[in-house]
């Protein structure tokens, strides 16, 4: 087909959408095989219409035109199978296998053997690899999610997932022009012709009477689709008529009637794009778990909280309206009021007769509305009578008075910030029916006249360079304005006719609304910007209730509503809702309620003149990551002359914040310091032999010590639990790895790893080992490496020789790939897609490796020496990776560039060499960095070190490997001697000596631990691997359940981080 016959396709397909011919248009979608629309795709995918998806992909490959195409009808027949035993139809999951799946079995006979298997089991969940299985609809997302990945590698869908960018109704205005060139033709054309078919040419009639007037410039005609709702752009034609320039300076008449963009003016996704929904991005799903639902901290304002909001950048920091007019800034992070701003008249000269009447009388005054500039740099608050304030924000402890504005007669009920012509002003509205515009400055631009009632609420928003307002009022009004003096441009109903509140979704494409009826009803709608009309109604309101409902989006994925003593939050796709929670209980009838910008945290209104933060996971992290941040700021700085600049470093080196009256301090000598200059006295600094526990017997401690079966073992170099908690994996010195798992029984109920159960060294009926390629190696120097996806499916490792991926199941080696040279030497999977793996080389470069289409993407040079270490930040969005060079470097995940290259700080007289390690706190901004000399933590996002120890005392010898526990509040670090040491995280204090003759047999001389690993759930349990073969499970006794206590001197630097059930990135070893 010819380029301009495929491109006629696409003015069809544009056409067939926005005349709302569905099933037409993904027909020709199909047929033509021109367009793959992926949210038809999505829909179908997820309502399970296997069918209709078949039928569909059809049109643009078949299962055997290549691997991932077999790969795509592979994982949607597999659902289909699962989901009928899911719901225990074995006679359709019988045929499922029969006449979908058998094909497979041509080209992976064991795997159809597996799926066939699953009929013999009374839930297919028993199978260890479905396990994690949830409920259909999860299963369906996470199934789509991959489907996306595999069709976007397909070659065949190239160039077919983009829609061309095209303005709207393309083939109307060809088929105008067309006319219009056919009019320009006739011998006697008519000024206003009478257009009634488009099946033959356009000819005007020769006239009876007089000759008619000569050709217009106008065009004939236009084809015009009626609408039942007129839209915004329908009322802009009024800017074509003369208007007096707006007489006020300062804000540029940027909306002149002849720019293009104001022709029509149309919230749509852009006002020169097609509405068919092209190109089609679509945000990643998100769960129940991306909601902040539990309660992370309560607070008391002292008043009733009438209005909240979050600083655009800075996540924690919340700005708090009250009731007696008092505004106050909470830093969430450390539960403190940074500052409280009561209200008062800055100057009463400037107040108006009435204002200063209400002020005489001692009216009361209360916040109607606080809100950040989006900038961050200014606040604006409106009050019940008259007036608002703009505050300057200089810093965390300032707000300056910046402008106060006798802005409305009688309450200013909404007060917002908008950018008209790049200049930063504040919108108001009042009882007065008027909404105005001001600068910073409080100098006004705009005053806008229309509403026939107290004006409720405002919406200032933009599309492209066009800027406008919507307004609310209470009789249920709404109207547009632009930024001129013309007039409201729109008249709609709200739904209850009284008092409602606009909101957009953070990426500005969908428009919200949610309000009250008189009698007490609450609606919550989305709206077809374009028609003017309710395209989504949402379910779930109760009860009738006196006052307003509050509600907010949140990552252009949910709205929340306050109803009922509850927040109820809705999926934006779904009118049902999604999930409710009464936030440990305490709130209103009507909470009011604010995401910060990041969806993570959620600050709710109490009964008792105060405010709840609900949090998720990432909440809770930022929390305590801007808790230890702010604790930091408030350190003694250490001795600058206990510190110096390694000499000669290649990059830059750095500067550890060690205490002074740190029982981890280095010493100067160590630390590089002066030997010259005076030394501190740190005898003081010794830890108390109170503060101490030091586990010295067998007794002390429950342990385990893993049978081995195969009598393969050799002395253990990498070790790993899985991360289901219930097996460790350990990789030998000779390249074979060894799976353990604990059974559930009545000894161990949760089957989970403990020291109490000894495990069953774990083979496949085939007997197969889990054994590396280590043909033509020198094992004396391989560094062996390994990785475990998330869902324990398939572990990846090498020694010395190419990188091999195991099946957990069957032991058996799915694919092998990069071969030496260079060797492997660190391998980490990224996080959010098993596909991406990055791979330390000998070489000391890292290679970003694709699996699913066998292509290294990026290859990252920055190191001197072997890749020793390597992990993932998703909330830093960067890459640490450390080397035998002793350098820690920082890549960006986006570009794969390099950020920062530091140097870890060595003792006097060490060479800065040495395998380091690398592991990221739950937080994922802390870093733990491990080297034979020193165990130091960096602040991630700042790229510096904030915390150092070398080996002292009773633990003098090299250290051979540490790790985070799973909730980041402990270090277990073993030792070159035998010795285990367990720290406080923040402090870096030993909180327990684990001595050799605890845990080793007697007679133990030459065993040591090279390798220790931290249970995934349980944060007082560890493992480690011995130079002889042995592993071992250590726990503390029942009676104990802790390892040590935080000495009374370190307690307040102790994180008040709780327990996470999330599985840290596993640190290797």
């Amino acid at each position: 087909m010819s380029s301009l016959s495929r491109e006629l396709v696409f003015l069809i397909l544009q056409f067939l959408e926005e005349e709302k011919f569905k099933e037409s248009v993904h027909r020709l979608e199909k047929e033509s095989g021109f367009f793959f629309n992926t949210k038809y795709f999505d829909e179908k995918v997820l309502a399970g219409e296997w069918d209709e998806v078949e039928k569909y992909l059809s049109g643009f490959t078949k299962l055997d035109d290549n691997r991932y195409s077999m790969k795509i009808f592979f994982e949607i027949r597999k659902q289909k199978y699962l989901e009928a035993l899911d719901k225990q139809d074995k006679a359709k999951a019988v045929e499922i296998l029969v006449q979908d799946l058998r094909v497979f079995s041509t080209f992976n006979e064991e795997l159809y053997k597996e799926i066939t298997q699953l009929l013999t089991l009374h839930n297919f969940r028993e199978n260890e690899q479905l396990s994690k299985y949830g409920d259909t609809k999860t299963a369906r997302t996470i199934m789509l999610g991959e489907l996306k990945k595999l069709i976007e590698a397909n070659p065949l869908f190239r160039d077919k997932l983009t829609f061309p960018t095209l303005r709207s109704s393309r083939l109307r205005t060809l088929i105008n022009q067309s006319l219009n060139w056919q009019h320009q033709l006739c011998k006697n054309p008519r000024p206003n012709p009478d257009i009634k078919t488009l099946f033959t040419d356009h000819t005007c009639a020769v006239p009876n009477g007089p000759l008619a007037p000569s050709p217009v410039n106008q065009p004939v005609t236009t084809l015009t689709k009626p609408t039942a709702f007129p839209s915004l752009g329908a009322h802009v034609s009024i800017l074509k008529r003369p208007r007096t320039p707006p007489a006020t300076p300062g804000v540029v008449d940027y909306q002149n009637p002849d720019h293009e963009l104001m022709k029509r003016l149309r919230p749509a996704p852009s006002v020169e794009e097609v509405t068919y929904p092209a190109p089609r991005q679509h945000a990643p799903a998100l769960s129940l778990e991306d909601l902040p639902l539990k309660a992370a901290l309560a607070l008391h304002q002292g008043s009733t909280v009438t209005s909240m909001d979050f600083h655009p950048m800075q996540n924690t920091l919340l700005l708090v309206g009250s009731a007696t007019g008092e505004i106050t800034l909470w830093e969430l992070a450390v539960r403190e009021k940074l500052v409280s701003k009561p209200f008062k008249i800055w100057d009463m000269a400037n107040c108006s007769p009435p204002l200063q009447a209400l002020i005489a009388k001692e009216t009361p005054m209360s916040v109607t509305r606080v809100a950040w500039s989006p900038d961050g740099n200014f606040i604006g608050v409106a009050y019940t009578k008259h007036l608002i304030h703009v505050y300057a924000f200089s810093g965390p402890n300032e707000l300056r008075q910046h402008a106060e504005v006798d802005a409305h007669t009688g309450a200013v009920n909404d007060l917002a910030f908008a950018n008209p012509n790049r200049q930063l002003c504040v919108v108001t509205c009042g009882d007065d029916q008027l909404i105005k515009v001001w600068d910073v400055s409080g100098r006004k631009h705009f005053t806008f006249e229309g509403h026939e009632a107290p004006v409720y609420s405002i919406c200032p928003h933009h599309k492209e360079n066009i800027q406008f307002i919507f307004s609310t009022a209470i009789d249920g009004k709404i109207k547009a304005w632009l930024y001129d003096n013309m007039g409201s441009r729109v008249d709609y109903d709200a739904p209850g006719k009284w008092c409602t509140t606009m909101l957009y979704s953070a990426d500005g494409t969908r428009l919200f609304s949610c309000g009250t009826s008189k009698d007490g009803d609450f609606s919550l709608v989305e709206w077809n910007e374009s028609e003017g009309s309710i395209k989504r109604t949402y379910l779930g309101f109760q009860k009738k209730l006196a006052g307003m409902v509050q509600f907010d989006t949140s990552k252009n994925h949910f709205l929340a509503v306050g109803e009922d003593a509850q927040i109820k939050f809705w999926d934006m796709d779904n009118i049902n809702v999604l999930t409710s929670t009464d936030a440990e209980g305490g709130l209103p009838a009507l909470p009011r309620l604010r995401f910060n910008r990041e969806g993570n945290l959620l600050a709710v209104t109490t009964a008792d003149n105060g405010f709840k933060i609900l949090a998720n996971q990432a909440g809770f992290r930022s929390l305590r990551a801007m808790e230890t941040s702010a604790f930091e700021k408030m350190r003694t700085p250490a001795d600058s002359s206990l510190i110096k600049a390694v000499p000669g470093a290649p990059v830059a080196s750095v500067s550890c914040k060690v205490e002074l009256g740190s029982p981890v301090r280095p010493s100067p000598m160590l630390n590089g310091g002066d030997p010259s200059k005076p030394r501190v006295d740190d005898s003081a600094d010794k830890p108390k032999p109170w503060q101490l526990a030091e586990i010295l017997d067998h007794a002390q401690c429950r342990q385990a010590t893993l049978p081995d079966t195969t009598g393969s073992s050799t002395k253990v170099v990498r070790l790993l639990y899985t991360n289901s908690g219930a097996g460790i994996l350990a990789l030998g010195f000779n390249g074979i790895q060894r799976l353990w798992k604990w059974v559930r029984n009545e000894q161990n109920p949760s089957g989970k790893a403990t020291a109490a159960a000894v495990p069953q060294h774990w083979q496949p009926n085939s007997g197969l080992l889990m054994t590396n390629d280590v043909s033509g190696v020198n094992l004396e120097e391989a560094n062996p490496c390994i990785a475990l996806s998330k869902n324990d499916s398939y572990v990846m490792s090498a020694a010395g020789g190419k990188v091999s991926l195991f099946n957990m199941m069957t032991f058996k080696v799915m694919t092998t790939f990069m071969p030496p040279p260079p060797p492997s030497s660190f391998l980490a999977f990224h996080p959010q897609d098993n596909n991406i793996i990055a791979i330390g080389m000998e070489d000391s470069t890292i290679h970003i490796y694709n699996v699913r289409v066998d292509e290294v993407k990026s290859k990252l040079k920055g190191h001197q020496k072997r890749i020793t270490g390597l992990a993932f930040s998703t909330t830093l969005n960067i890459l640490v990776s450390s080397g035998a060079d002793a350098q820690i470097c920082f890549w960006s995940i986006d570009t794969w560039e390099k950020r920062k290259s530091v140097a870890i700080q060595m003792p006097a007289g060490k060479v800065a060499i040495g395998d380091t390690r690398v592991q990221f706190h739950v937080d994922q901004i802390r870093i733990l960095a491990v080297h034979e000399t020193q165990l130091a933590i960096f602040d991630a996002s700042k790229m510096e070190c904030i915390r150092q120890w070398n080996p002292q005392d009773s633990l003098s010898s090299h250290i051979s490997s540490a790790v985070y526990a799973c909730n980041s509040q402990l270090i277990y670090t073993t030792f070159r001697d035998g010795n285990i040491g367990v720290f406080d995280a923040d402090t870096l204090g030993l909180r327990c000596r684990i001595s050799p003759s605890a845990y080793l047999p007697q007679g133990n001389q030459g065993l040591s631990p090279l390798v220790v690993a931290a249970h995934p759930q349980e944060p007082n349990q560890f493992a480690v691997g011995l130079n002889d073969g042995t592993v071992k499970v250590i726990e503390p006794t029942e009676a104990e359940g802790k390892w040590g206590m935080v000495p009374p001197s370190e307690a307040i630097n102790t994180s008040t981080s709780t327990t996470s059930n999330q599985t840290p990135e596993q640190l290797q070893r």
